[in-house]
């Protein structure tokens, strides 16, 4: 079945609205969370990383980059972990009705984007609470959300794929989210590494997408004296790799999850 057909957008559109409004269903203050929760956990991290351990590397706005930092993680993680088990959540539905099954996996990633969107307008008011004047730059967030919007529905489309066999993955993707934190440049600044010496580490982090995302990010919306990783690696070729690497990931897992679509069904 075509995924642009009207069926498939209409059903799109209905589960991206579902899941919105079951997000925070029976809680007080409901939506509000999706502020709320970024900020608290920002001022948690701030408080141990800056103030108590000394993260700081000195560079201007250094609070406003991390809380973009954050919740540009925040919204990877949640696009990936709701992703994986999107699948396994809508069984019943695979069962009764006959559509693109991709669009479930998309749903979520489009539910954890209007979340992401939400942050997004948090942060820009905190930069210009901090001072910071909005210029032109501000304009490279729209092909980097798309890159990052790729890149999290590529993972997605493989975690939930490999989820409706091995339930272990659960468990594994929670580790590995875990790791991949402490070895994206988010809590610290790429400038925090180079100030040790750590050109190498430095080069090799920037090879990772997130970290290319944050950097770039923190360059044009925060501070344009941040180091990005495409001046830091300086070899066009190798420099592109981050920048090409959403892509593949999101070709090499539509072609695995339309490959193993059909026996969703049977499975669950």
């Amino acid at each position: 079945m075509n995924i642009f057909s009207k069926e498939n957008r209409i059903l799109l559109r209905e589960m991206v609205k579902t899941d919105f409004k079951l997000r925070y269903q029976g809680s007080l203050i409901g939506h509000l969370w999706s502020i709320l929760k970024p900020l608290m956990l920002f001022t948690i991290m701030y408080l141990v990383f800056v103030r108590f351990l000394k993260f700081d590397d000195g560079t201007p706005h250094y609070a406003v980059g991390l809380l973009l930092g954050m919740v540009t993680w925040n919204f990877f993680a949640e696009a990936t972990n709701m992703g994986m088990l999107s699948i396994v959540s809508r069984g019943d539905l695979l069962r009764k009705l006959n559509f693109s099954k991709e669009i479930i996996v998309f749903s979520s990633v489009i539910g954890a984007a209007i979340n992401y969107v939400i942050n997004l307008l948090v942060v820009f008011i905190f930069a210009l609470i901090n001072g910071i004047h909005p210029s032109l730059g501000i304009l490279v967030i729209f092909p980097i959300f798309i890159e990052l919007t790729l890149l999290s529905m590529g993972i997605a489309l493989i975690l939930s794929t490999l989820f409706v066999r091995y339930r272990d993955i659960g468990p594994i993707w929670e580790v590995i989210m875990q790791a991949g934190m402490y070895a994206t440049p988010i809590i610290y600044s790429l400038t925090y590494i180079l100030q040790r010496g750590h050109v190498t580490i430095a080069k090799l982090m920037m090879l990772n997408p997130l970290a290319q995302i944050v950097q770039d990010l923190r360059h044009f919306i925060v501070y344009s004296g941040s180091t990005r990783g495409w001046d830091l690696i300086g070899q066009p070729l190798i420099a592109l790799t981050p920048y090409l690497l959403p892509v593949i990931i999101f070709i090499v897992g539509y072609v695995i999850f339309k490959k193993n679509a059909k026996r969703f069904a049977e499975i669950l």
